[in-house]
């Protein structure tokens, strides 16, 4: 059987981010060491990555040491500041000619990291799209939200939609079009969150979905959506409870019907075989939930897929 191509081994800097100020439950600051306590270092190394920078992590406050002033934005103030830095700190990354990756934290911190994406290929004039894979769609405001919980909000404040101390992070407007924007892998939903989705534009791609055409006709179409018609960058935001609850335990809002070990694997395989992918991020590891660390072990796995790892040694 022949082999494919190697993939590149792009130079990479990882970039922690410890933080739960979005979640409704504690433990995903504990997230970024359970996925370098995987052997995040060590497998980048045995697959023939030989540039690796670990940055550390962003520094968070912790939850007990707030006061809360806005209960439809919960934690609005600090979770804006960490996700200032983020988007800095993801913005230098990509200045060096480097690939970001990202370890949650709760998923708010992708406001930074794609703010940073958007920001270093704006004086490129360059558009780059997100794929999103996820349970839920993450597209709730401040005003659809039961919770005020801004984990359940980050890529409405992507599309513009939201309150603009995140909405302008880095440099004011939206980050990323709906039509450049594509959700995969959805199968639980905000009754609100729904019209929010449908009057945005942005493709939804269901379990249903990938169930009836299945991951590879999916992961096309998805990957067509974010690349554009001029197969410009994008960056692969993916949240480790889209993955079914028997393979990834260590979630704080597990939905059954998830994708199987192999579907993450494909989607993300698939995903670095374009060589369009800018950044990856892993969000939403919460060690306390999970089992033997089972959760930080898949996410790490799911790293290297994305940067170009094979079953076939290169």
């Amino acid at each position: 059987m022949a082999k494919k191509h190697r993939i590149p081994r792009r130079p990479v800097s990882i970039v922690g981010v410890r933080l739960d100020l979005g979640a409704g439950r504690r433990g995903t600051d504990m997230g970024p060491s359970a996925v370098r306590l995987a052997g995040l270092h060590e497998q980048l190394k045995r697959a023939g990555f030989t540039d690796v920078v670990d940055l550390g992590d962003v520094d968070t406050p912790a939850p007990e040491t707030l006061v809360e002033t806005d209960p439809k934005a919960r934690h609005l103030p600090e979770i804006t500041a960490v996700c200032r830095k983020l988007g800095r700190t993801v913005r230098t990354i990509m200045d060096e000619g480097r690939v970001p990756v990202v370890i949650g934290g709760d998923h708010s911190c992708a406001i930074g990291t794609f703010s940073g994406i958007a920001a270093h290929f704006r004086s490129q004039k360059v558009q780059p799209g997100i794929i999103w894979v996820d349970a839920h769609g993450d597209m709730n405001t401040p005003a659809s939200s039961g919770s005020g919980n801004i984990h359940g909000m980050p890529l409405a404040h992507l599309l513009g939609m939201g309150r603009p101390e995140l909405t302008d992070l880095l440099f004011k407007g939206a980050k990323v079009p709906a039509d450049r924007a594509v959700l995969v892998g959805i199968r639980d939903l905000d009754y609100r969150e729904r019209v929010v989705i449908e009057k945005s534009g942005v493709r939804v791609f269901t379990m249903k979905d990938i169930d009836e055409h299945g991951m590879p006709s999916v992961m096309r179409q998805a990957i067509a959506i974010a690349a554009g018609p001029d197969d410009e960058p994008f960056h692969v935001s993916f949240d480790v409870d889209g993955v079914d609850p028997q393979y990834a335990p260590g979630v704080g809002t597990p939905a059954a019907g998830g994708l199987t070990y192999r579907e993450a694997h494909l989607a993300m395989e698939l995903i670095a075989e374009t060589g369009r992918m800018c950044a990856v991020e892993l969000v939403e590891i919460n060690p306390i939930l999970d089992v033997g660390n089972r959760t930080g072990s898949l996410a790490m796995e799911l790293i290297l897929s994305a940067l170009g790892k094979r079953i076939f040694s290169d």
